[in-house]
C-alpha cells in the first residue's frame, strides 16, 4: 500500500483538468518518471508556484478534479512526484476510477467540510495529513492546530488501494 500521509498542496479552484495536471504535449513520454517535472505545468492559479509541489505528498482541492480528457498520464504524474492522495469536493469520474487503478486515492468530501479545511488550514504555513485507512480518518495539523475528519470510499476501492492498483488486485484475484 502506498503512502497517504505528507505535507498538504491546497488547490483553491474547480474544475482544474487533466491538461493543467499533466500538459497533452508530454503524452508521448514513454515512462512515468519522464512526466516528472511537468505536473502542473499550465495550471493557472492566483499564488501557486511550481517549486510547492516539491515537498508535497498531498493534494487538497475543490470540485469536479481531473476533468477534461481521460488519461492515466493524470495520476501518474502525481505518483511520480510521491502525490498518492487528492481530496477533493467531487472529481471526474474517470480520473477519479484512474487514481484508485493506480493504489492512490481521490477522496471526496462534502462541500461544508472542504470550505472548513480551506478556511482553517490553506493559509497556514506547512499543513500536514495523517490517513488512518482502517478507520476512514484524515487528521489534518498545522503547528498546534488539529482537526480529525471522517472519509468513506467503496470496499472496491478500499481493495484496488491495500492491493497496490488494479493490475495488482487482478493478479491476485483472477
Amino acid at each position: 500500500m502506498k503512502n497517504f500521509n505528507g505535507k498538504v498542496l491546497f488547490l483553491d479552484r474547480d474544475d482544474i483538468n487533466t491538461d493543467e495536471i499533466i500538459p497533452a504535449k508530454y503524452l508521448t513520454e514513454i515512462s512515468k518518471e519522464a512526466l516528472k517535472p511537468y505536473l502542473l505545468e499550465d495550471l493557472k492559479l492566483e499564488g501557486f508556484n511550481l517549486k510547492d509541489i516539491e515537498d508535497a505528498s498531498v493534494v487538497i482541492t475543490r470540485g469536479n478534479f481531473g476533468c477534461g480528457s481521460s488519461r492515466e498520464h493524470a495520476p501518474w504524474a502525481f505518483e511520480v512526484n510521491g502525490i498518492n492522495l487528492v481530496i477533493a469536493e467531487s472529481f471526474a469520474r474517470i480520473f477519479r476510477q484512474n487514481m484508485f487503478n493506480c493504489g492512490m486515492m481521490a477522496v471526496s468530501l462534502e462541500k461544508d467540510k472542504m470550505d472548513m479545511v480551506f478556511d482553517e488550514f490553506s493559509k497556514e504555513k506547512d499543513v500536514y495529513i495523517e490517513t488512518d485507512f482502517e478507520n476512514k480518518k484524515f487528521t489534518i495539523r498545522a503547528g498546534s492546530k488539529k482537526k480529525d475528519i471522517l472519509f468513506s470510499i467503496s470496499e472496491f476501492d478500499s481493495k484496488l488501494v491495500k492491493s497496490g492498483g488494479w493490475l495488482d488486485f487482478a493478479d491476485k484475484n483472477y
